[in-house]
């Protein structure tokens, strides 16, 4: 898709050609359309060549990265590998497009580039071996800062000046990314877990030969759940305040931190959810996300020094905003969604600013609001119906994370079963994010089975309400919640009549030992120590330890080369269920955690749901 010229659209051909496309178009099920109409991802923008952007679409039914000239109009596809690509940004000066470069999923790599007007790649920084990615950071100067992790080192950081080698300034075993750079490439702030809670980072900051400035740890050497993230230095130079992100009252707030004057003061939004933010070009005033009960919107905060002015609205429809940007002129480009409604690209002018290349996906059901009393306090589900009089078939579609939540939008997968007469039931479990801090952290020590008894919570009014059919219960998710299914089909075997697990945690333990770092750190912290340190937290918390209680029929997806849910330890799981002589399926396929082809998406969607029709009664 070099550029949108109406025959590479599909378009301007004679009408047999147009008459075929509109009949293939009406054989080809709604579910498989809104897997393959194109999607695009919020475009970034170069700091200094605001008119370079950068963005992603699975245009050619593979996920890439795009180049997007503002001043022309030109587009054209910059990568272009067999299973796809979706990390990368641009150098402040718009000339280079960064990507990272890792082996078909596996996520260990190493970042190369290339010109953004076209031209071959190369590696960015000579010099560094392939690591797990641990942020990214550009200076105005050209100077970057580049975060790695390994198995051998833990994190390390290097900043590489134009024309030197990158040095080392930062080492330490446990999780730590690179946060942001100075505007004036003086300043280098850190996310770190030192103190070992990989739940709670602190922030440090330092010059750029690793000498330090000042720390923030908001958990006080690890005796308090209090996190703190960076949101970004102020875009101006000389301008050392860093905008940042905490957790002091309960939930994500603002402050702005200076760490060469010491200087705090946190942001008081009056909104009622949990807000993040970036600062607007000038400095003027930050754009405020606020997220709540899984719905967001966008305010602009205006800036009086340190202290919030004026709250101004940002008007976006009733749904979820996955991404907004503040551009030069002041407006404000974001990504919308909601569940009816598949994503588009808008701006506060009110104008599109940038449209897919051919069939807009279909629309799908609306979600309804569900508060459910469960055993800690309020669960909020979301519920989506088919058409019909229930008691449905009912697909219980448990989010990955778990420091993550399910919200308002648009999603293929859903709207599948959907189509296929199902009820959805989405749960933000105790651990979901959006919800306060109390909610996130409060799965500490007993994960997994905190989550099922908020999962069972739901079930139970799903089914007293006449929603659910209690006899065709799936339950299914993928990672994390793959982890919940395999979990749920053990401990709870009652409850359920089918389970549906993609990329899964089967046996934690040995999980555990093959993972990549950043995830054996936040394991460590979840269950307070190592499998030998706490062997019965681990066990207890394990789905293989649960196998033989299984009863229901279990499917199974696993990625040959996925670094967070390895392979093996999904084996040593199915081996148990083949010796038990369970009904179960599994299907493995070569790529990392989850496949960015569309064709294999709709693939392993389809397996999922002719699994669960042919085992479920009726």
């Amino acid at each position: 898709m070099t550029d949108h010229t109406p025959d590479q659209d599909g378009q301007g051909q004679d009408g047999a050609h147009e008459a075929h496309e509109a009949d293939e178009i009406t054989t080809v099920p709604d579910w498989e359309r809104r897997f393959r109409a194109p999607r695009l991802s919020l475009p970034q923008w170069a700091l200094e060549a605001p008119h370079r952007s950068l963005f992603i679409s699975n245009a050619t039914g593979t996920f890439e990265l795009y180049a997007w000239d503002r001043s022309t109009g030109t587009q054209r596809q910059a990568t272009d590998r067999p299973n796809g690509t979706v990390h990368g940004t641009l150098s402040p000066d718009g000339e280079w497009i960064w990507w990272f470069a890792d082996s078909d999923g596996d996520e260990f790599g190493v970042w190369r580039r290339q010109p953004f007007a076209g031209g071959a790649d190369e590696i960015a920084v000579e010099g560094l071996e392939p690591a797990y990615s641990g942020g990214l950071a550009f200076g105005r100067d050209g100077t970057v800062a580049v975060g790695r992790m390994t198995e051998d080192v833990g994190s390390t950081i290097h900043v590489a000046r134009p024309g030197e080698a990158p040095a080392e300034i930062y080492r330490h075993r446990e999780s730590a990314s690179v946060g942001d750079l100075s505007h004036d490439s003086t300043l280098l702030a850190i996310e770190h877990t030192e103190h070992g809670d990989a739940m709670h980072s602190a922030v440090r900051v330092v010059r750029l030969d690793g000498t330090l400035v000042a720390e923030l740890d908001d958990t006080e050497g690890a005796t308090k759940e209090l996190g703190l993230a960076v949101l970004g230095f102020a875009p101006v130079d000389g301008d050392s305040r860093l905008l940042l992100g905490h957790q002091r009252h309960g939930r994500w707030e603002l402050l702005i931190w200076d760490p060469v004057t010491g200087d705090q003061r946190e942001l008081a939004c009056q909104l009622p959810g949990e807000v993040g933010a970036e600062w607007y070009a000038d400095g003027s005033g930050l754009l405020i996300e606020h997220d709540y009960r899984a719905r967001s919107e966008l305010w602009r905060a205006d800036l009086d020094g340190n202290v919030i002015g004026e709250l101004t609205q940002v008007h976006t429809p009733a749904g979820t905003v996955s991404g907004a940007t503040a551009r030069p002129d002041g407006s404000v480009e974001f990504l919308w969604s909601s569940a009816a409604e598949p994503p588009r690209v808008q701006s506060s002018s009110g104008a599109t600013v940038l449209d897919p290349p051919g069939e807009i996906a279909p629309s799908s059901v609306a979600v309804q609001d569900v508060w459910v009393d469960g055993p800690g306090g309020a669960v909020h589900a979301l519920v989506q119906r088919p058409e019909g009089e229930g008691p449905f078939p009912t697909v219980f579609d448990i989010h990955g994370g778990p420091t993550h939540h399910d919200s308002d939008s648009f999603a293929a997968a859903p709207a599948a079963w959907l189509d296929h007469g199902f009820a959805v039931v989405r749960v933000n479990y105790r651990g979901s994010t959006g919800y306060g801090r109390e909610w996130t952290d409060a799965l500490r020590h007993r994960i997994g089975l905190i989550e099922l008894e908020d999962i069972a919570a739901v079930r139970e009014w799903c089914v007293q309400t006449g929603l659910a059919d209690p006899e065709r219960l799936v339950l299914s998710g993928g990672s994390w919640g793959g982890y919940l299914t395999l979990l749920g089909l053990g401990v709870q075997p009652a409850l359920w009549t089918v389970g549906v697990a993609a990329v899964p945690v089967a046996d934690y333990v040995t999980a555990y030992h093959d993972e990549m770092e950043a995830l054996k750190a936040m394991d460590r912290t979840l269950l307070g120590g190592t499998p030998e340190e706490q062997p019965e937290r681990w066990r207890a918390s394990s789905p293989i330890t649960y196998v033989d209680e299984v009863t229901a029929p279990v499917y199974i997806s696993a990625g040959l080369n996925d670094p967070r849910c390895p392979i093996r330890q999904i084996e040593n799981y199915v081996d148990r269920l083949k010796e038990r002589g369970a009904t179960h399926e599994v299907y493995r396929y070569d790529a990392g955690h989850g496949s960015l082809v569309v064709e294999e998406r709709i693939k392993q969607t389809r397996m999922e749901i002719e699994f669960a029709l042919k085992h479920l009664p009726g």
